[in-house]
């Protein structure tokens, strides 16, 4: 039996529309719409202290937008106009409404001006989820 190496999997891009709270995985082209930072702590001045930034980016595709969570380094790649590849991205529950993040697993890269235009009507971030307890059946 020959032996394959195991091959990388070609990212399977995904529109905003199709994103489900509870998920994860996600790989999608967004512009960004606009980006806002909510959280900077950490003095520039020590060099040991890691500085945290937080913005909220309003970004989207041609099927709506959602609200990204960046965080340090990605905060600068979220200017609004540019478009970005997410790539293995998950779906956070912020006050029961979606929100699209990238951890230590997964990445943002600036990538060449998409061609679509964003449907800036149908914002995802915007719908509001209860959580509900499905109780197993016995």
């Amino acid at each position: 039996m020959a032996s394959s190496k195991p091959s990388m999997r070609k990212p399977v891009f995904v529109k905003v529309d199709q994103l489900k709270p509870g998920t994860s995985g996600h790989t999608l082209t967004v512009k960004v719409l606009e980006s806002k930072t909510v959280l900077q702590k950490g003095r520039a001045a020590s060099a040991h202290l890691r500085q945290t930034k937080i913005a909220e980016c309003l970004v989207g595709d041609d099927t709506g937008t959602i609200i990204f969570k960046a965080r340090n380094d990605q905060v600068d790649m979220m200017k609004p106009g540019a478009t970005v590849i997410v790539r293995n991205a998950k779906i956070d529950m912020f006050k029961g409404s979606m929100r699209l993040a990238v951890d230590k697993w997964g990445r943002v890269e600036v990538t060449d001006p998409a061609s679509f235009i964003v449907k800036e009507d149908n914002n995802l971030s915007l719908v509001e989820y209860e959580l509900v307890n499905v109780e197993a059946e016995e």
